[in-house]
Parts: structure tokens; C-alpha cells; sequence
């Protein structure tokens, strides 16, 4: 069974999530705020973490920061905040998905599953998940993380260094949303963390060469105010 830690002081929140949780067949353990959630993570060891960032005794990203210096478990935030500088701390100091309320419960189970998948395929969950994947295959191209090359339509597709370096942080973190400061310290340096321009840029030219309709994208998707994400 699945165990998921909900971490949340608002009562009738809680009982909807346990309600649908436990509907589902996950085991769920609840905690009012943030001291008693990382008593209850060591504890319980649960598989994801639910986590609203406005916690009556400390903040949620303090929360996150805590349970990135000892386990992997993925992290959904639940929060109101809407402010984009405050869901990239969240994204920066470890979560793993930005969940905005109010939010339509279809949404959460889905990102919820997604998450559990991605664990599954790394069942440590003490490595990144595609830490040995050398090859990544979608309906449309393929990348070959070794050879650093990417096909699609039978031909070889020809990369810029930042073009490369920015797919192959995201094809190897797939289904995870990938802050722009990120991004931005990844690829181009400390320096350079609020230029996000040049992530518009090199984006589109990705999605220029990889997608079907580089209007609509398939794979290469951006979440507004916080990043982008590869879903495979």
C-alpha cells in the first residue's frame, strides 16, 4: 500500500483528502503542522508527501529543506501562495510539484500517481530516478543520454550546447517540474538566475525542433510563473 503524509492545518481540507485517499487504497497519515510532519516522516516513512506551505509553526519550504537532508521522497506542495517567487523556493529548496488552491481533486490524485510512478522506478529512492536510463524513447524522438544525441522522424537532430544541456536536465527528471532558477544556474550560471528570457528562447527552439506543434507542446510543457516540465 501506498502511505502518503498530508500536511495541512486546515480540518476540512484534511478530512476531504483523507476520505479520497483512503478511497483510492492509500494509507494516509495526517499532521497539523510541520514539527509534527517531520516526526511523523521519520516515523511512518511514507512514499509522497502532501504539503500546504502556510503551516501554523514553521514555513512549508522549512519543511522541505528538512526532509531533503535525508530522504527523496517525493513532494507535492498544496499552497495559496500564488506569488511565482514564493512557488520557485518551494520548487529550489526540493519539491517536487506546485499544486495552486483551490485545486480540482481529479488533479491531485493525478499528480499523486505520477509521483508514486516515478519512485517505482527507483524503488532506493536514494538516486535520481533515471540515474541509469541512457535512453529516453517518446512517441516522437528518442535521446540518447550517452551518445548525447536525439533522433526524430529517422534523422539526427542537430543541438546547440544549451539546447542539449537544458533537455537533458528534464528528460532526466521526467514528470518533475524543474524551477527556472534552475534552469537558469544550471545552464548558464549563478549569475544569471532572473534572465528567464533565455529560457523562452531556447525553449521554443526545442519545441521547434522536437515537437509536433511546437504551439501546443507535447513534451516539453511549461507550468507559468515557475517552469517547465518533460512528460514522456
Amino acid at each position: 500500500m501506498t502511505r502518503v503524509l498530508v500536511v495541512e492545518d486546515d480540518p476540512q481540507l484534511v478530512r476531504a483528502l483523507v476520505l479520497n485517499l483512503r478511497a483510492r487504497h492509500y494509507g494516509v497519515d495526517a499532521a497539523p503542522d510541520g514539527t509534527t510532519a517531520l516526526r511523523l516522516a521519520q516515523a511512518r516513512r511514507p512514499d509522497v508527501v502532501v504539503l500546504d506551505l502556510g503551516l501554523p509553526d514553521v514555513d512549508g519550504v522549512h519543511v522541505i529543506r528538512t526532509l531533503r537532508g535525508w530522504t527523496r521522497v517525493p513532494i507535492l506542495v498544496l499552497s495559496a501562495r500564488r506569488a511565482s517567487g514564493e512557488k520557485v523556493a518551494a520548487l529550489d529548496a526540493g519539491a517536487d510539484d506546485y499544486i495552486t488552491k483551490p485545486f480540482s481533486m481529479d488533479e491531485l490524485l493525478a499528480r499523486l500517481r505520477a509521483a508514486v510512478r516515478r519512485t517505482e522506478t527507483d524503488p532506493a529512492a536514494g538516486r535520481d530516478p533515471a540515474a541509469d536510463t541512457t535512453l529516453v524513447t517518446t512517441e516522437d524522438f528518442t535521446v540518447d543520454l550517452t551518445a548525447k544525441k536525439v533522433r526524430r522522424l529517422g534523422h539526427d537532430i542537430r543541438l546547440t550546447p544549451t539546447e542539449w544541456h537544458l533537455l537533458e536536465i528534464l528528460v532526466t527528471h521526467p514528470g518533475r517540474l524543474i524551477s527556472q532558477k534552475h534552469l537558469l544556474r544550471e545552464v548558464w550560471g549563478e549569475t544569471h538566475g532572473n534572465k528567464t528570457h533565455y529560457l523562452r528562447v531556447y525553449m521554443a527552439q526545442l519545441r521547434r525542433k522536437l515537437e509536433t506543434d511546437p504551439s501546443r507542446p507535447r513534451y516539453l510543457v511549461t507550468e507559468a510563473g515557475m517552469g517547465y516540465r518533460f512528460e514522456g
